[in-house]
């Protein structure tokens, strides 16, 4: 089905109402990864339904899982597999790195004699750096080719050879992805072994949080890791998931897409409420309400709710902060400084450079054409507002779907925008605009 070419929203004066979130994206993909790697049946329910787990279903099918639709749109039968019965595999991953790291260190880690796996996607896949990863699991014993560039993909995986190694190092600051994949791979390799195995940070590790969920979730299938502090993590001696009390798991909301619902109520009035996350949340980027709060928006919070509002005052506060633990929140932050008063500074997100586009790039470059001036550095942006903003901006989105819901919220300032490729929010919300549409007015 093609793709609209592109799609007009606003303008709109204001925004109330309240957002059920669709699941997280993260959690997702990590789940039924897990799922699959444990034996017997787990349900998963308010699974998302996007175009990143679509594919992490598909190659889990492809390598023999048995998953089923269970009662309900958003529910998922995984039967796990314990080990993949398929030696063979050509699978296509497009631009979800949330599939494509995990994949590459579970088939790694677990590639029986004889065995060939492929792992490929689209263009931009192949320009995100995976090198530090290979080269983790090598040190394991993994035979990974690269098919075109050395340290990116697409990758071929061939049988393991058995490496005696208790620890292994990963650079922790271009990607906390290398290390969850890791994480969430080596119980196979201790469970074979029989022993523990010690993973070691090099240099400082980014996006906590993201790492955070991992943790959680291993403990959930019932495999504790242990970790000192952030440099060293280590995964327990005959490790072996098991599937959760009851059989079930329940993914949350999506905290990063309740960051574009809780700018706007903080933009454009409020309150904006969004359901499926709160205070009982294993995300971190609810931090982004706090990062409202020192914007000034009211901020409200219960166990499985955030609600924001404009300030009192009507109109935001620009800050200087440190946004390296809310990396995709953060860009949110950079379009509400569009409507602060002063200029913010959003620092420490190197990160950026190497997601589904140079975000940092790109960012200057859209939000130059709304009329803001923008300072762009390897690990930061600057942003002072415009005193309008520019009618009638048609925005290019680079086929990254937060770079279109972003600039979306440019439209509660009172100007229509025009979203180039709109369609590219499939990658993680698909009925994005739909639902922007309903509390805005």
């Amino acid at each position: 089905m093609s793709r609209l070419e592109y799609l007009d929203v606003g303008p709109y004066q204001h925004a109330a109402g309240t957002v059920a979130l669709p699941g997280s994206k993260s959690i997702s993909n990590r789940t039924l990864l897990l799922a699959a790697l444990c034996p017997g049946r787990t349900v998963v329910k308010r699974l998302l339904k996007s175009d990143d787990t679509e594919v992490m279903l598909n190659a889990l099918r492809q390598l023999g899982a048995d998953i089923s639709v269970g009662e309900g749109i958003d529910v998922v039968v995984v039967n796990g597999v314990n080990a993949f019965s398929m030696s063979e595999a050509s699978l296509f991953l497009g631009n979800a790195g949330t599939a494509f790291r995990p994949l590459t260190a579970a088939l790694a880690l677990s590639a029986p004699a004889g065995s060939c796996y492929q792992l490929s996607g689209v263009a931009r896949m192949h320009e995100r750096p995976i090198g530090d990863l290979v080269d983790a699991l090598q040190l394991l014993g993994a035979d990974i080719r690269y098919l075109q560039n050395t340290g990116f993909p697409p990758l071929e995986i061939r049988s393991r050879k058995p490496v005696a190694r208790e620890n292994v190092q990963v650079r922790g600051d271009v990607s906390s992805q290398f290390l969850t994949a890791l994480l969430l791979s080596l119980p196979i390799l201790t469970r074979q072994t029989g022993k523990s195995m010690n993973v070691e940070i090099m240099g400082e590790l980014i996006s906590k949080p993201y790492v955070e969920i991992t943790l959680n979730l291993m403990a959930r299938f019932g495999i504790d890791v242990a970790r000192e502090g952030w440099q060293k993590f280590v995964v327990p001696a005959n490790a072996q998931y098991q599937s959760p009390a009851d059989n079930v798991i329940e993914v949350e909301g999506d905290a990063s897409s309740a960051s574009y619902f809780l700018a706007a109520g903080a933009i454009a009035g409020g309150p904006v409420r969004v359901s499926g996350v709160g205070k009982q949340s294993i995300q971190g980027d609810t931090r982004f309400a706090e990062v409202l709060g020192d914007m000034g928006a009211g901020v409200r919070m219960g166990d499985n709710w955030i609600e924001a509002s404009a300030p009192i005052s009507g109109k935001l506060k620009a800050i200087d902060a440190d946004l390296n633990h809310i990396p995709d929140a953060a860009m949110t932050i950079a379009i509400c400084a569009l409507f602060a008063e002063g200029t913010t500074t959003i620092r420490n997100i190197a990160s950026w450079r190497v997601k589904e586009t140079d975000r940092i790039a790109a960012m200057a470059i859209e939000l130059r054409k709304c009329g803001a001036e923008v300072e762009e550095g390897e690990d930061y942006i600057r942003v002072t507002p415009p005193l309008a903003l520019k009618r009638g901006v048609a925005i290019d989105t680079y086929d990254d779907h937060r770079m279109a819901m972003c600039f979306s919220l440019v439209a509660l300032g009172g100007v229509s925008v025009r979203i180039l490729d709109p369609g590219c929010v499939a990658k993680t919300f698909p009925q994005y605009f739909d639902v922007l549409k309903k509390i805005a007015s």
